[in-house]
């Protein structure tokens, strides 16, 4: 027994060195640690203990180089040490769950509580997972064990697999959505919602599971609690006192509480901790156990006689194969002729691709349309050679490749438009389908990929479209010509304004009593009106100019107020009444405002002429905007004509149909183009208790949240 004199001072006492596993960091693990380490100096006086923090990395050389006595860790580490370097347990940890002790504990798997498409463990397939540490029993191995029971390998079967280094690292980056599953030991979500680093209902927990032996929800088994174990060189009258020391302990012992713990109990049985590391094939399981020969004879003495029989028979049997295997590589190679000369007749591109995106096969089609040969391309990686830059310039990568996803799913694709790249560095566009291949078991082998090249229908797209601006530009110039009375009019007053106030200017200016306040009034009148002028003039311009193909982001309103500036005169003329119902707070949509204009004044100038049957008392012209759902924007024509008949429905929006007697019929057609080239909508409703309604919907532009 040691013996220290009265008046020695802590500095003087032998340090023993307690190694603490950090799997929520340094800083929590002295906090909650070191009032232990202070317990047992106190009550063994003749040492003075101090705790060490470790993470997973640090453990093992600690054990190696003896920088540690006693070590509490996790029991997967434990088995480790135990095996490799004799390190023994000499208690087992009592945690304080809920009021009461456990010395067992659980994994918990889960993922952010308003996940829609995470709801089981079977959902983490192709998902981001992140654990604590490789090593971790409770934040990763236990985890680790149920997915393989179900199929799943995180190494092989996961979008990613990242390790955060501590419980509590798992946890922000499943709140932040940086990954989409997490896996932690169980009590962290509560601890970190106690100390609100988390809330109650912010995660759900996967494959949970309940015990009446352990209060807090898990996802694996349970297995038992952290061992307190003594190093090979750590004196064994020393780990006597310290093990009696520790199982003494009061629940409500001050190191305990900062711990937060129930106390310490004997040694536990950790067989499970074993068999979960050998089903791992973890440390120290990873070794396989050596097989001789003499073992093989006698577990499988049976097989052997029989393949001897075996061998025998196919001595015998191996001149009759022979003939049969020359007689089928003469018909395989008719087959292969066969099939090639099938492939090279077809005027498409066909090559097959295997499960590592190597070309295993072209035809004729695929050298004449692209200029590579089959040499540049069988054996090597198609994406790379055909496919792997997008239109824009940008790198395609192959994850995103259709082919890839074809045999990785196991679903035929069909790409309306994409683009392949030639042997000179050219890019042609395509459409094309990737096929998957399967062998006669089902299992896929591959895909097989037939393409177009497109260009000559694209460039006949681009011609019928180029054709349709200018459709639509001789109607908006045969629409103005139409109106070219109402406007000369309209622009009429306020030019006669200007004139007539300019003379009453002059005559003030000679006068010899000049009035300024007169003469600014005038001028003010002068201004309102050349703007007035002005503003239609810019309107018209703009409506009758050749449009952009470019789209702009534009407010559906304020096209509604300038095409009602040009359609003014004749509104006013005929008499009719009109009632904007304008929502104010419908989003911006992505537009040809040109185009768009000639959609609005169509209808508008459809319903003046409907009117014009009916009293002018009754005569009331109703424009609307609403928001549908916020992905688009509904406008509305609505007036209190007499309505289509049942045999104009059916064919409106066909060219050269019109109940006009002068009319040509090519509005709405055009009309109907437009909203359509726009990926919108335009209809009649047939809903309407009088008159006629026609809307027209626009998208609005997505933003990424990204």
């Amino acid at each position: 027994m040691i013996l220290i004199c009265s008046t020695a001072t802590a500095e003087n006492l032998p340090q023993v060195s307690i190694g603490v596993l950090s799997h929520r960091g340094d800083e929590a693990t002295l906090r909650n640690w070191s009032p232990t380490a202070d317990y047992l100096s106190r009550v063994v006086p003749e040492y003075r203990f101090r705790i060490v923090p470790l993470d997973f990395r640090e453990i093992e050389p600690a054990v190696k180089n003896g920088e540690v006595d006693f070590l509490l860790v996790n029991p997967s580490i434990y088995v480790n040490m135990e095996v490799r370097y004799r390190i023994s347990r000499i208690v087992t940890l009592n945690n304080l769950i809920d009021g009461r002790p456990s010395n067992i504990f659980g994994g918990v798997i889960f993922t952010r509580a308003g996940r829609q498409d995470i709801n089981s463990l079977e959902d983490i397939r192709g998902k981001s997972f992140m654990a604590v540490d490789k090593i971790s029993l409770g934040g990763f191995q236990m985890a680790w064990k149920e997915l393989q029971d179900i199929g799943i390998h995180p190494y092989r079967d996961t979008a990613s697999l990242r390790f955060g280094g501590t419980h509590d690292a798992v946890v922000k980056a499943v709140q932040r959505g940086e990954v989409d599953v997490g896996t932690v030991r169980t009590g962290i979500l509560e601890l970190m919602s106690e100390d609100g680093s988390a809330f109650a209902g912010e995660f759900k927990i996967l494959g949970q599971k309940k015990s009446p032996e352990h209060p807090f929800p898990h996802s694996t088994r349970l297995y038992p609690e952290w061992p307190f174990s003594k190093l090979p060189h750590t004196p064994g009258q020393l780990a006597r006192r310290v093990a009696v020391a520790l199982l003494q302990m009061s629940p409500l012992e001050p190191a305990a509480q900062w711990g937060e713990y129930a106390g310490w109990t004997t040694p536990l049985e950790y067989q499970p901790v074993h068999e979960l590391l050998r089903d791992l094939h973890l440390p120290p399981y990873d070794q396989p156990a050596r097989f001789t020969l003499s073992d093989a004879i006698e577990k499988y003495w049976y097989w052997l006689l029989t393949g001897m029989a075996f061998l025998i028979l196919m001595i015998i049997m191996t001149s009759w194969v022979a003939r049969l295997n020359r007689a089928l590589k003469k018909s395989k190679s008719m087959l292969e002729r066969q099939h090639n000369l099938i492939l090279d007749s077809v005027s498409d591109g066909i090559y097959g691709v295997d499960l590592q995106g190597n070309a295993t096969f072209i035809n004729k089609a695929v050298t004449e349309i692209t200029g590579w040969r089959p040499e540049d391309l069988i054996g090597r990686n198609q994406h790379r050679i055909l496919h792997h830059t997008r239109a824009d310039g940008s790198i395609h990568p192959g994850s995103e490749c259709p082919v890839y996803l074809t045999f990785e799913e196991g679903k035929p694709r069909y790409v309306e438009e994409d683009l392949f790249w030639k042997k000179d560095g050219s890019s042609f566009p395509v459409e094309y389908s990737s096929t998957p291949i399967r062998d006669e078991e089902g299992n896929i082998r591959g895909s097989v990929v037939v393409f177009r090249d497109i260009s000559e229908r694209k460039r006949a797209a681009e011609a019928d479209r180029q054709y349709q601006m200018e459709l639509a530009h001789v109607a908006r110039l045969s629409t103005m010509g139409e109106m070219a009375s109402g406007i000369a009019h309209e622009l009429n007053q306020p030019l006669t304004a200007i004139a007539t106030s300019a003379d009453a200017c002059a005559r003030l200016l000679e006068s010899d009593e000049t009035d300024a306040d007169r003469v600014l009034d005038v001028l003010e009148t002068i201004g309102t009106q050349a703007r007035r002028a002005g503003g239609i003039i810019q309107q018209l311009r703009q409506f009758i100019r050749k449009e952009e193909p470019s789209h702009t982001q534009v407010n559906i309103n304020r096209l509604v107020e300038e095409v009602l500036m040009l359609v003014e005169p004749e509104i006013r003329k005929a008499g009719i009444r009109v009632i904007l119902d304008l929502d104010t707070d419908i989003p911006l949509v992505e537009a040809q405002q040109i185009q768009i204009d000639q959609v609005i004044l169509n209808l508008i100038r459809n319903a003046i002429e409907a009117m014009s049957e009916v009293p002018k008392a009754k005569r009331v012209l109703t424009l609307r905007t609403r928001s549908a759902g916020g992905n688009a924007v509904i406008t509305s024509v609505e007036d209190t004509g007499p309505g289509l008949s049942p045999e104009v429905r059916d064919k409106l929006f066909n060219p050269f149909v019109t109940s006009k007697p002068q009319g040509m019929g090519l509005g709405l057609s055009i009309s109907m183009g437009i909203i359509t080239a726009h990926n919108g909508n335009l209809y009649y409703d047939s809903h309407a208790s009088k008159g006629a309604i026609f809307r027209f919907t626009l998208p609005v532009k997505q933003h990424s949240n990204d």
